[in-house]
């Protein structure tokens, strides 16, 4: 070791007179010359752009991505979801948890913080307190989407939410009003009364391509307006995080960089326009490991409108069990094809049986677009409504078969409905249905009305009550039709106690919550 510090030492010596002696040499004319060297300083920088990208027409021109930051900003908003919370019984509070499957993804990571629990000294400060109090629950972002108020978030943002806060980029705040949700997309629908707001597109999404530059812009950890750059990795990708009994999941797969918080924020192309809603990401410690996945602006455009105009999503079904085919599925089934949807069972009396589709059929194109993937078709269908004719390209013992399906309901009708009573239905979070004539004289009822869907309201959140109960008294009133709830329950204030059966449990139920806040 010695040797070495000593010839290190002689290395370095040798340098440093090297040094001296150069500078020795320098003649008094050199000296002089660099006593009077100017520095003179550009107000311009010199730096050339390095980054290129060819636009629509093909000609190439830099990559800015200041251009769009500024025609975006102004149309992202930061959500923050609060909660009412009683501190009887001893201060508990009953703190939002990520809901599965976003636990998976979210749960260790720094967001956490905007879901914890209250410390026991805050247990201790509010105890005996009997006031309901607002919580913050969770935090997320938005898009506006309409010069009147609207904004697309993510459902899972605003989910029971007792209220909702809006920020605006130039810090502007305003109490929103949630207009509808659609768990199986995991979107939901805000409007505040505010005028003149900055607004995003919605453009098509079947114009995106893979490999296409695309900003992502949202509120990570609570950090309002943040940029990041990317581009699109894959589209019409399913990763099974929506586990609703309907989920459509055909997400725009990105590498720019999307966190916890970014939820409901928006993807947008370098024109400025809004491709996709970002969702989640795949990642195992909760945060960017370089896969963000955002909802299709068709998909979002689509429930919007339902949204607006029937106060529900109107959603088509086929009526199967699908499959992306591969190499095991084709040399199973004997199928000489490499791409396509396979079918791998079809729904008795669905709207593909009834036009004769079959099990083991392999679906190649939809309206006369390839699908090679199920989510590729699950996308495509979900932008119908019942009643909508498709026009289905199928392979069948290796012939091509074109089928004309008309999609239905979940309830087999092929009508769209509309919602009446649209604010009370959104805050009680579900649809009704009048019970069927055959079931009520089965179950000896002269009368009765169905819970035919849950979505996020009271019902959901303050009760036990599960789809197919069968509500006949509402505080004591006999129920016999849809109509005899809206008007039990519109100007409700206080409690409400619903009473009712389900057809294959014996014995009453009794479900009771609150319209008071």
């Amino acid at each position: 070791m010695k040797k070495t510090y000593i010839i290190s030492g002689l290395i370095a010596l040798v340098v440093s007179s090297g040094v001296i002696l150069s500078n020795k040499l320098l003649d008094e004319t050199s000296k002089k010359e660099l006593a009077t060297a100017e520095i003179n300083l550009e107000n311009k920088s010199s730096t050339a752009k390095v980054l290129y990208a060819a636009n629509k027409d093909g000609e190439i021109v830099p990559l800015d991505f200041t251009k769009t930051t500024d025609k975006v900003l102004d149309a992202v908003v930061h959500i923050q979801a609060k909660r009412k919370v009683n501190n009887r019984n001893g201060g508990v509070y009953q703190y939002r948890q990520l809901p599965d499957p976003f636990q998976d993804f979210f749960g260790e990571s720094p967001f956490g913080q905007f879901f914890q629990r209250p410390s026991p000294q805050q247990r201790d400060e509010n105890d005996g307190n009997e006031t309901p109090q607002l919580m913050p629950m969770g935090t997320g972002s938005g898009v506006v989407i309409n010069e009147k108020g609207y904004i697309i978030t993510n459902n899972h943002v605003i989910d029971d939410a007792d209220e909702i806060e809006v920020t605006l980029h130039n810090n502007a705040t305003y109490k929103a009003s949630l207009v509808g949700t659609d768990p199986s997309t995991d979107l939901a629908l805000l409007q505040v009364m505010a005028n003149d707001l900055n607004i995003l597109p919605l453009v098509n999404s079947d114009d995106v391509n893979v490999g296409e530059w695309v900003l992502a812009v949202g509120n990570p950890f609570s950090l309002n307006s943040t940029v990041t750059a990317g581009i699109v990795s894959a589209k019409a990708r399913n990763i099974n995080i929506n586990k609703d009994k309907f989920a459509v999941e055909s997400f725009i797969q990105t590498d720019a960089a999307i966190n916890p918080g970014n939820s409901g924020g928006a993807l947008v192309n370098l024109n400025g326009d809004l491709i996709g809603i970002n969702t989640a990401i795949a990642s195992k410690t909760g945060t960017y490991n370089g896969y963000g996945f955002a909802i299709p602006s068709n998909i979002v455009s689509k429930v919007v409108e339902d949204l607006l105009n029937y106060g529900v999503v109107q959603r088509g079904m086929l009526g199967v069990n699908i499959a992306t085919l591969n190499n095991q599925i084709a040399k199973e089934k004997e199928i000489d094809l490499k791409q396509g949807v396979y079918v791998a069972n079809v729904q008795e009396d669905g709207a593909a049986d009834k036009a004769g589709i079959e099990a083991d059929d392999v679906i190649i194109a939809v309206d006369g677009k390839t699908v090679n993937t199920s989510p590729e078709l699950q996308e495509l269908i979900a932008r119908k409504r019942p009643g909508d004719n498709v026009l289905i390209v199928l392979v069948r013992n290796d012939k091509e078969k074109e089928i004309k399906v008309t999609l239905e309901s979940r309830t087999g009708s092929t009508k769209v409905k509309k919602k009446a009573y649209q604010a009370l239905l959104t805050k009680l979070g579900a649809d009704f249905e009048q019970l069927d004539k055959d079931i009520a004289k089965k179950l000896k009822l002269d009368g009765g009305v169905k819970v035919s869907e849950l979505y996020a309201g009271r019902l959901r959140k303050d009760t036990e009550i599960q789809e197919g109960f069968i509500i006949t008294h509402i505080d004591g009133g006999k129920v016999k039709s849809v109509e005899d709830i809206l008007k039990a329950l519109e100007n409700k204030k206080g409690g409400v106690m619903i009473e009712g059966i389900y057809e294959d449990m014996p014995g009453k139920r009794y479900y009771a919550f609150g319209l008071d806040f």
